[in-house]
């Protein structure tokens, strides 16, 4: 251990100016043993510094590095464990617990009791020794100094050095003084007794020569205390001066005193008057209203431009000096009272002013566009004027007012209006509800006029107007829904207005005169629509602003989606109390002004579908694209939410409009009399989805359409089917092969994907009913050759092949008597069955290629029972089809 605390002072601890003092062989508790060295040192330099140092041997060698150092004066706990029994493990307590068990008892001992003396000497502080035996701790004899003396060599515990410290190396600066001292003596290193004699004698003689010293210093001493005898009498001499000084300068010292406290007295009275004046001026320029202000609250011109600014500033101003924080006890000043009691009477007379003047406005404005509504309502109901001419003339503008100039007017109010909600609220609602009044009274004549006109377009100012309840003389339009909901059928017999009807489908001029309807319905109703839509937003814009409620947000809250038969319409839901409340209160706002658009709008769809209930297919189409349009711009706009509601009845009335069709094919009946055909219902679907077609492309509800094929043409089957079944007149396999023929031919001509399926499903029907017709028709053409050949086939396989020679003659002879006419005579008589189908050009193809196909095989079966016999048939292929070509011609 020795030699290791020697290599650790002179490799870690000299370097660093530090003295190994004790140490000890450790590892850490509990793991892996990778053993340590604990080590106790102490610095050189002063002031001292007592440390526990970690030393670690290095993996890679036999040298040691400094791993962790600690202060002594952190160690607050040393637990030796067992005081009575011997026991290796130790916890030294620093900043947290370190636990150790040292190689051996002894070793543990030496160092505990080496930190004690450490505390003791240098640190005097109350390090707690838990678990320690008493021997350890002994307690350090007293020292004149506390202090570490000036030889470098100073002992831990003053005789105890040899025990603690068995060895001291000489410092740089102790080599150095010996060497000198070396140097000046030949003899040093020859004659070590020599030189110690030597150093002996020096010695003595500073001995001597320090106690000479000691003997003539008493006379200095003597002459040194005769000189403090004086300096104390001078002292007194000063100390009876400045008695009297102090006596003088007291009577100065109240003065000053007194001056002291007149000019605290002087300051705190400027503090004061700084403040009141700060205190002062804040109320003059916060509370102050400027006499323009007033005048222009009291007497100012609300109608023009620079009045309404003026008032604007002043209204301002004044909510600025209502609204001021004043400070503490400012409310208590009677100026200050009066002052916010003017305000608020100026607040008062001014916003009762101008909820008057804005009333006037309102009224003004409401009285002008009415004026207007009825002067062409008179114009329109002026007796003996034309109303055919009248109406169709004014059709033509389909448009409503404009109310930009309006809106314009009153947006220079918007800010007086945001001031008058800050300030005088039940006054704001007040003008609210003004103008929903007038706005909703204005708005249900213009938009009820307005659809007037488009239900006038639609119907036309005739007769047949009439029938679906329009009444041109009043300039009205006085048919309401449950007029509507009285038109018969039979009303609308003259043209085809139930062109959904699959049973009566009329002549070509029917049917263009239908498409040329429904055009213009569809411009119509879109017209309608584009008309409404910017009238609405621009309301809703202008109610935002003018009465400054936001209905816009930068991040949408959640929404819920509502499912409508095959389309979906969402609803979001705004975030924010305030927000909710104000996008609630345009929301009601609208609905109270437009009220009647709804309604106008629903029975608008009713006389449409009225008209020609395939109209659904256009309102379906125009309605889903305007709702889609107003959802992306608010979905929680009034127009947004009016549009859904009405689009779900679109959507109804369409699919009425599809389960009608399939109602009237379920009802179809076919007269036993007469011969069927392309079935009514058949022509009718290919028209419904030429039509179809058309209206949806591009559409947003493409899969409504989708769902109403499947219905449609799973119908379409059954009843073909059902009718094929019931005919007398004409065969099953016509009416079926005619019917999905057709089928087939209109769904590959539209391409319609979702029904890829049932195309191919009609293909397969018409095909099988085709060869099924074919070969019923056809039958056995070649018949009595049939027989023969079976008969030869049966007689040969029973007495052998050479009995065949007697047969062969008689086929010779039978099969030249067999002539291509016989065979073609039931020709003649199938084509005249067949030249009155519809279908008849692919039937008589496909009989000539039965025909054909049973002539091979007849071949076939002659070249089998008589080989190498040169037997054929009188006719050819060429024959055959000379007889088909010439029959067909003859018809």
């Amino acid at each position: 251990m020795t030699a290791i605390k020697h290599a650790l002072q002179r490799d870690i601890f000299t370097p660093n100016d530090e003295r190994l003092l004790s140490i000890v062989n450790v590892c850490k508790a509990g793991k892996k043993k990778r053993n340590c060295f604990l080590c106790a040192t102490v610095t050189t330099e002063r002031p001292v510094q007592v440390n526990v140092v970690k030393v670690k041997k290095s993996d890679k060698g036999d040298f040691y590095k400094r791993q962790t150092a600690w202060a002594l004066r952190d160690l607050a706990v040393v637990d030796a464990k067992d005081a009575v029994k011997e026991n290796p493990e130790f916890d030294l307590h620093f900043d947290k617990v370190y636990k150790w068990v040292a190689s051996s008892t002894a070793e543990k001992n030496t160092f505990i009791s080496c930190i004690w003396k450490l505390n003791q000497r240098y640190l005097r502080k109350k390090i707690d020794f838990i678990n320690v035996s008493s021997h350890l701790l002994e307690e350090l004899p007293k020292v004149a100094e506390e202090s570490v003396p000036s030889g470098e060599n100073q002992s831990v515990a003053g005789g105890d050095e040899e025990a603690v410290d068995e060895y001291q190396e000489l410092n740089a600066r102790e080599e150095q003084d010996i060497e000198i001292m070396m140097e000046g003596c030949e003899c040093a290193i020859s004659n070590a007794e020599a030189f110690a004699e030597k150093l002996s004698r020096e010695l003595q003689v500073l001995d001597g020569a320090n106690i000479q010293s000691i003997m003539a210093s008493e006379k200095q001493v003597n002459i040194l205390m005769k000189l403090l005898d004086e300096a104390l009498k001078e002292v007194d001499q000063i100390e009876l001066k400045l008695s009297s000084y102090e006596e003088m300068l007291q009577s100065v010292k109240e003065q000053m005193d007194q001056i002291s406290e007149s000019n605290h007295l002087i300051h705190l009275s400027n503090t004061n008057n700084v403040k009141l004046l700060s205190e002062i001026e804040f109320l003059v320029n916060h509370m102050d209203l400027a006499k323009g202000h007033i005048k222009a609250l009291q007497e100012g011109d609300l109608s023009s431009s620079r009045g309404i600014e003026a008032c604007t500033n002043a209204a301002d101003a004044l909510l600025q000096c209502m609204n001021v924080a004043l400070r503490p006890g400012h409310d208590m000043l009677h100026a200050v009272k009066q002052q916010q009691q003017r305000f608020s009477d100026l607040r008062e007379q001014f916003a009762r002013r101008l909820a008057s003047h804005l009333n006037n406005v309102f009224v003004q404005q409401f009285t002008q566009t009415l004026l207007q509504l009825y002067n062409r309502a008179y114009y329109l109901s002026v007796p003996g004027h034309d109303q055919s001419s009248t109406l169709a003339q004014h059709s033509i503008e389909l448009t409503l007012h404009n109310h930009h100039p309006f809106h314009r007017d009153l947006l220079r109010y918007a800010k007086l209006m945001e001031w008058l909600k800050n300030t005088d609220y039940e006054k704001y609602e007040g003008l609210t509800r003004n103008y929903m009044d007038y706005l909703s009274r204005l708005y249900e004549r213009e938009i009820k006029d307005f659809f007037e006109v488009a239900k006038i377009k639609m119907t036309g100012a005739t007769k047949e107007g009439k029938k679906f309840g329009l009444h041109g003389s009043s300039g009205k339009l006085t048919g309401s829904t449950s007029s509507l909901n009285k038109l018969s059928v039979q009303s609308s017999g003259n043209r085809r207005s139930q062109s959904s009807s699959l049973l009566d489908m009329g002549n070509m001029s029917a049917s263009d005169l239908d498409v040329a309807d429904r055009t213009k319905f569809d411009k119509i109703f879109e017209q309608v629509l584009s008309e409404l839509e910017p009238l609405c937003l621009a309301e809703q814009d202008f109610i935002s602003k003018f009465f400054k409620l936001q209905q816009h947000q930068s991040v949408p809250g959640p929404s819920e989606t509502e499912e409508v038969d095959g389309g979906t319409l969402s609803r979001s839901h705004p975030t924010g109390s305030q927000s909710i409340s104000e996008k609630d209160m345009i929301r009601q706002m609208m609905i109270k002004i437009f009220r009647c658009v709804e309604p106008e709008l629903n029975n608008l769809i009713a006389l449409g579908d009225k008209i020609d209930s395939f109209n659904s297919l256009y309102m379906l189409v125009k309605m889903s694209h305007h709702v889609w349009t107003a959802q992306n711009v608010d979905p929680a706009s009034f127009l947004s939410t009016t549009l859904g509601n009405v689009l779900v009845t679109v959507k109804r009335n369409f699919d009425k409009c599809i389960s009608n069709q399939i109602k009237q094919m379920e009802d179809v009946k076919i007269s036993k009399k007469s011969k069927v055909g392309i079935l009514p219902f058949v022509a009718e679907f290919e028209e419904f989805a030429a039509l179809a077609e058309s209206i949806f492309k591009n559409a947003e509800r493409r899969g409504d359409l989708d769902k109403a094929y499947i219905k449609l043409i799973r119908s379409v089957f059954i009843n073909v089917e059902k009718v094929a079944n019931e005919s007398q007149k004409t065969p099953r396999d016509v009416v079926m092969m005619e019917n999905f023929h057709h089928i087939f031919a209109t769904l590959s001509r539209l391409k319609i994907s979702c029904l890829e399926a049932e195309k191919k499903e009609a293909k397969q029907k018409y095909t099988d009913h085709l060869q099924s017709y074919v070969i019923y028709s056809l039958g056995q053409p070649l018949e009595k050759l049939n027989v023969s050949i079976f008969l030869n086939v049966i007689l040969m396989q029973s007495i052998g092949e050479d009995s065949s020679d007697s047969q062969e003659e008689e086929e010779r002879e039978y099969i030249p008597s067999l002539h291509g006419r016989e065979a073609g005579v039931p020709l003649d008589n199938i084509f005249e069955k067949l030249f009155a189908f519809f279908f008849w050009q692919v039937v008589w193809h496909s009989m000539q290629d039965e025909f054909i196909r049973q002539y091979k095989h007849f071949e076939g079966l002659i070249a089998r029972c008589y080989p190498g016999s040169g037997i054929t048939m009188e006719f050819t292929i060429q024959d055959i089809l000379d007889y088909f070509s010439s029959i067909a011609q003859s018809h």
